[in-house]
């Protein structure tokens, strides 16, 4: 009556044999290390090892370890301390070719790395770093469309030869005034055909207020929303972070999670920036200075200001912008010496910016940044310089102040510039040595949780107890073997839902030995009680823990970063445990007990 085929027992061992050895790399320390790669995703050059090896041996740096592989080199480290004095004198020495970035190395054997085993991530809480809340300036993305917007139409009633007096922004509302009334219907005709994201709010005499649909807003702040999440993900991989964090949050918020991060200015400069470079020539038909002192400016001029806030009148007509740019690296110039930033453009990009500097050669254009600070657009002219040739698809950019700054701006160009300004509205830092105690808190909860389940069980139940107290270890080394197959992160909350999952994985056997207990009262046969435990629990056990994982995917599904850690901890917890509960104790009773002649139970 109780006994299983060949097949199960050894599917129950292949399981067993896989988790055990998927879970064996997290009993092994994790080294501080630095992971260093080329920043276009190249091989690694044999002279920058060497090149390393004698920076370390100059400078005496405390190191356990250098690796090298094709894509990176990895140095390990004894301690933090010694690692973040390395990534300074390194990342001086490498310069903005290489990305220098924080990790840990696991020390567990090669022939587990081999084969894919490899221990779980450390969530922020745990290895300490920062943590950040970024909105996103809705309200600006709703100007830049509107902007585009009036662009878009000047350049179509210039096409159609569409006369109009002027087009000009208002209240979130779009402004048209045409020369006549037949000029107007014109008008209204081609913004019919062409415009269909516009709406007619009014209209009076030769003039129409238009509105842009809420259906293209809202597209428009989900796309500027999904480019900041792109170029997000961009600067933190150049600013070199493993193992980063970077997920929405509701309609206009991102969460950014930076583990082993110490320099959260540095982070929070990167992060914050928007990097825009803008392309303007400068407006000649008009006195900087005069305008500064009066507060107008020409039509069709700008006031902006240089680096020695010297005014200068500068076109409103953009030539170009920062996000044709696709790749830029920091350097000297060639004549001067002086900080440089060397930029690339796209294929369209080149085409534009050939064409409008093929038009204005010997005339002056101004090279604008455009960076967020304190929830406000600073814009500064870095640098003025006649054209005296066409530019097209390599350029530079020079009058900068410090070979820093060039190497920031050129991050922040490789990186992508944000469709909307961003401001960081949450900022949390975790040190080290809390990460350090909340693991060491961690596993205490978990192994203290443990030891009183296994006592109780052992206890109440007897020999039926220490089956289920296999059962419940065999269970803990699954949950963790799942997690670092699946390289998930694993957090406080996480821990949590180990901790739960420990109390619930239990729960299946104690419906189980009950239901074999009552079977017993009722005059049955050890061996009947035993079947009739198992197939009558069944459907109890299935019911529980099926309504608690569909708990725990809506958890998983509508939570953020924490509840998501919880959830996920949570669900493989039900799975494995009633792996175990069912399948492994049932296994472990009919190997022991199903070929005897039993007169009683001890349970």
């Amino acid at each position: 009556m109780n006994h299983y085929p060949l097949w199960r027992y050894l599917l129950l061992f292949t399981v067993l044999l896989v988790g055990g050895i998927y879970a064996l790399p997290n009993i092994f320390p994790q080294d501080p290390a630095l992971q260093i790669s080329e920043r276009r995703g190249g091989a690694v050059d044999i002279s920058i090892v060497k090149l390393l090896e004698t920076t370390i041996a100059e400078n005496k740096l405390k190191v356990k370890e250098v690796k090298n592989s094709t894509k990176q080199i990895e140095i390990t480290f004894p301690e933090n301390s010694a690692r973040r004095q390395a990534a300074e004198i390194i990342r001086e020495k490498l310069g903005d070719d290489y990305v220098v970035a924080f990790g840990l190395a696991p020390t567990s054997p090669d022939w587990l790395s081999y084969i894919g085993a490899k221990p779980m991530y450390m969530g922020l809480d745990l290895r300490g770093g920062v943590h950040f809340l970024l909105q996103v300036d809705t309200a600006s993305v709703e100007t830049q469309n509107l902007e585009r917007v009036i662009s878009e139409l000047r350049a179509a009633f210039r096409e159609e030869s569409i006369r109009y007096r002027s087009i000009r922004r208002e209240s979130g509302k779009l402004q048209l005034v045409f020369l006549d009334s037949s000029m107007k219907e014109l008008g209204k005709s081609l913004l019919k055909i062409q415009f269909k994201d516009l709406t007619l709010d009014s209209e009076e005499d030769e003039s129409v207020v238009l509105v842009v649909n809420e259906e293209a807003m809202k597209e428009s702040i989900e796309n500027a929303l999904q480019q900041n999440l792109t170029t997000l993900r961009n600067r933190v991989n150049e600013f070199g972070v493993s193992e980063p964090v970077i997920q929405r949050q509701g309609a206009s918020r991102v969460v950014v999670q930076l583990p082993g991060v110490e320099d959260t200015a540095l982070a929070k400069k990167i992060l914050g920036a928007t990097a825009t470079l803008e392309f303007r020539m400068v407006f000649l038909d008009g006195d900087p200075r005069l305008a500064a002192q009066s507060g107008r400016t020409p039509i069709g001029a700008k006031l902006l200001k240089e680096r020695d806030g010297s005014p200068v009148l500068v076109e409103k007509r953009v030539l170009l912008t920062g996000k044709y740019v696709i790749d830029a690296s920091s350097g000297l110039e060639q004549q001067s010496g002086s900080p440089a930033v060397f930029v690339t453009l796209d294929g369209k990009g080149a085409r534009i910016f050939s064409k409008a500097t093929r038009e204005r050669i010997g005339k002056p254009m101004a090279v604008v940044f455009i960076e967020q600070r304190d929830g406000r657009a600073i814009e500064e002219v870095i640098n003025i310089a006649t054209i005296r040739d066409q530019l097209s698809k390599r350029f530079q950019i020079s009058g900068l102040e410090s070979t820093d700054e060039a190497r920031t701006l050129a991050l922040l160009l490789r990186a992508g510039s944000l469709a909307a300004p961003m401001e960081i509205i949450q900022e949390r830092t975790i040190g080290p040595s809390l990460g350090s105690e909340n693991i060491r808190m961690g596993v205490q909860s978990t192994v203290l949780g443990m030891f009183l389940v296994l006592i109780f069980m052992a206890i109440y139940y007897r020999g039926f107890g220490l089956i289920a107290n296999v059962a419940l270890l065999t269970n803990f080394i699954l949950i963790i073997a799942l997690l670092s197959m699946l390289q998930a992160t694993l957090t406080l909350p996480g821990i949590a839902g180990i901790v739960l999952t420990v109390g619930m994985a239990v729960d299946a056997n104690v419906l189980i030995f009950q239901r074999v207990r009552e079977e017993l009262a009722n005059g049955n046969s050890p061996q009947m009680s035993i079947s009739a435990g198992y197939n009558k629990a069944f459907s109890t056990i299935a019911d529980a823990n099926v309504t608690t994982l569909i708990a725990a995917i809506v958890l998983f599904s509508f939570g953020t970063g924490p509840i998501k850690g919880f959830a996920v901890t949570l669900s493989l917890g039900i799975l494995t445990s009633m792996f175990t509960a069912i399948m492994g104790t049932r296994a472990v009773v009919n190997l022991v007990y199903g070929k005897q002649k039993l007169q009683d139970l001890n349970i």
